[in-house]
């Protein structure tokens, strides 16, 4: 009876061993590179030997320079267009910094009749232009008036020089300049300072005013620079005339500006009336 039960007793043990190694088998413990394990070393925990999927980023594909039939493709952004390079002028056309400056226009300072310049004058520079009474007074150049004298207080007895002039008119021309014309008969309506004229405009009519008045009718007509309101010695003439009459008269253009300057320079501090006052 025992002999029974113990044959029993390993038959079930053998069966149960065997059902353990197919067991072992099925998981994968005993799989090729456990095989190959040296001996002695430790098994690897079970969570080692699992597959794990993980998801590798894909690398970069170059985009297709064509796209494919149907497909839209984004608008590139468009190249800015570069400047036209600017043309050269031509010939005809004058440089932008060329400016164009307008000579000075001189007339004879009588209009309308025939007169003589004197070509001398005593104690001081100037000259009588000669011309019947009434002719036309013009401004000799485009410019401004300067002063007026419209009473003649001028006295045979006294002969201050300030009043010689009789009725008078100065003016100043865009050149810088100031013409001077006096012993006229009348002064020409609004002609006052600081009023624009124009060269051979009107200002008044010849005659014999002041100390003229022992004399033929004639205008007497001074060059200077321009002064302060009332310094007659300078006003009345202090440049020769003689040469720029001339040419006008002959319908030539000659300025006085350089010869102004220079006189003026010479002429230095203006102290007074300095001769004939």
């Amino acid at each position: 009876m025992r002999r029974s039960v113990w044959v029993a007793f390993l038959s079930a043990a053998l069966v149960v061993a065997g059902s353990g190694l197919i067991a072992l088998t099925a998981t994968g413990v005993f799989d090729r590179s456990e095989s190959k394990k040296p001996a002695g070393a430790a098994p690897a925990p079970a969570s080692s030997v699992r597959t794990k999927t993980v998801a590798v980023p894909a690398e970069p594909t170059a985009v297709p320079t064509t796209a494919p039939t149907g497909v839209a493709t984004p608008a590139q952004p468009a190249t800015p267009a570069q400047p036209a390079t600017p043309k050269r002028p031509s010939r005809s056309v004058a440089p932008p910094t060329t400016v164009s400056i307008r000579a000075t226009k001189y007339v004879f300072p009588i209009g309308g009749c025939r007169a003589d310049a004197s070509q001398s004058h005593h104690d001081y520079p100037a000259s009588d232009i000669f011309a019947d009474r009434g002719c036309r007074f013009v401004s000799p150049v485009d410019g401004r008036v300067d002063e007026v004298t419209r009473v003649d207080t001028w006295n045979k007895k006294t002969n201050v020089g300030r009043d010689r002039g009789g009725l008078s008119i100065s003016v100043v021309g865009v050149d810088g300049v100031r013409y001077y014309g006096s012993h006229l008969s009348a002064i020409g309506a609004g002609i006052k300072p600081g009023l624009v004229v124009k060269a051979g405009q009107t200002l008044g009519l010849t005659g014999n005013t002041g100390s003229a008045q022992v004399t033929p009718p004639h205008l007497h007509f001074g060059i200077s620079w321009p002064t302060a309101p009332g310094h007659w010695w300078i006003r009345r003439g202090a440049v020769a005339p003689q040469s720029f009459l001339n040419a006008w008269h002959a319908g030539r253009q000659l300025s006085p500006v350089a010869l102004v300057g220079k006189v003026r320079r010479a002429y230095g501090v203006d102290r007074g009336c300095r001769d004939y006052c």
